[in-house]
């Protein structure tokens, strides 16, 4: 099923795999452990040395039980670890292998950098087989994990990007109290971290950020902070305003007053019937052990309450150029907020393609709306990867 063109226009192809593992236990922590999370409020000053990337030894792999995502073979993944070994930095081997995801694997095997707080984030890498063209930066929504991006990041390696990603805190094979994280800003915060050593590790090359849902919150409020240092977005039915469903007046009231007295109260977990149309889909999602199936608390969404505030604050600034993909009957993000996002950006490359009847996942639709949205995907990151080495080639404006 096509999308319908509301402003601008897009299109795309496939590609080679080239993740890295995934898995491990969030370490037994005291109250005293310096690595805890941080208190609300004190996201945004880093009290630390800015952490580095590290990567796993990758002498013993991880059991294939504990492994339950992660598809591509082990020597894609060494080859990926060795491209960007020199900007990792060294740990304690005795702390190193203390720590284990929330599925008890070693990070030591595993792809992952430290946060501010000290919290273990596990990552992703993708590596096309010749010099990448151009970086793209994946953001994931609310319970999910990046390892559901693989189809999109092969597609993209066969436009010679390099593609990385990680779980957030409380997300996947992360560490962090599932889907709960003391504020948003230290979502955006850890972006910022692993956009900043992708960009030392390949100096020079056109960034992109791709986001879907909570990750097209984040991916809006990060390329915010940075404008300059991105060449383009693409959000998949982002997160732009609150749903008037769930965030009336009232509800949002209530929401408020329970989260001073009951912050950890659950609001219910999400419909898997809403992610797609696809069956297939749908059980994937519903049997995949890295997506948190427990509810949302209180203060959970409160802080993507609040996160949609910032967002809307942020577009009358928002300048980049974006392709935004949203299905009208998506029940999870409300399309009015990519209308919104077109109308409020002052970007002069702007493009929104909507898509009769689907639902939230585009990328995990029905096989035919599915391919309109990776061709589509494909078509604009190619072109605006040739404007921007084009740009470059040509040097600054005498």
């Amino acid at each position: 099923m096509n999308g319908q063109e509301a402003v601008g226009a897009s299109g795309a192809s496939g590609g080679a795999v080239s993740p890295q593992p995934d898995t491990r236990s969030a370490s037994q922590r005291t109250s005293a452990d310096p690595r805890a999370p941080a208190q609300a409020g004190e996201c945004a000053g880093i009290q630390r040395p800015l952490p580095g990337l590290v990567h796993g030894a990758g002498a013993g792999r991880p059991e294939p039980s504990a492994r339950p995502y992660w598809r591509s073979d082990h020597s894609s993944v060494t080859a990926v670890s060795q491209s960007v070994r020199h900007s990792a930095i060294s740990m304690m081997p005795e702390e190193s292998s203390s720590r284990l995801t929330p599925q008890g694997v070693s990070y030591n095997d595993l792809p992952h950098i430290i946060n501010a707080d000290g919290q273990y984030i596990f990552c992703r890498y993708w590596k096309p087989q010749t010099s990448p063209r151009a970086l793209v930066y994946v953001v994931h929504g609310a319970g999910e994990h990046c390892g559901r991006y693989d189809e999109l990041a092969q597609m993209m390696i066969g436009l010679n990007i390099f593609v990385f990603a990680h779980d957030h805190v409380g997300h996947g094979q992360s560490e962090g109290d599932r889907m709960a994280v003391s504020d948003f800003q230290v979502f955006v915060r850890d972006s910022l971290q692993h956009i900043e050593l992708m960009k030392k590790e390949h100096p020079g090359l056109p960034l992109f950020i791709l986001g879907h849902s909570m990750g097209g919150a984040i991916s809006i409020l990060t390329a915010s902070e940075r404008l300059s240092d991105f060449s383009g977005m693409v959000l998949i039915s982002p997160l732009v305003l609150p749903n008037p469903e769930t965030a009336s007046t009232f509800k949002v009231f209530a929401a408020k007053v329970l989260n001073h007295v009951l912050p950890n109260f659950s609001l219910g977990s999400i419909d898997p019937n809403c992610i797609s149309r696809n069956k297939k889909e749908v059980d994937l999602y519903t049997n995949d052990p890295l997506v948190h199936h427990g509810g949302m608390t209180v203060r959970f969404g409160m802080h993507m309450l609040n996160a949609t505030t910032r967002v809307e604050k942020a577009l009358p600034q928002f300048t980049l150029p974006f392709l935004l993909l949203h299905g009208t009957e998506d029940k999870l993000c409300d399309i009015r907020g990519s209308h919104a996002m077109i109308e409020k950006s002052p970007s002069q490359d702007k493009t929104l393609k909507v898509y009769e009847d689907s639902l939230h996942a585009l990328h995990k639709e029905l096989p035919e709306v599915t391919s309109a949205v990776f061709k589509e995907i494909e078509t604009w990151l190619a072109q605006k990867i040739a404007e921007a080495t084009a740009g470059e080639a040509a040097g600054p404006n005498p």
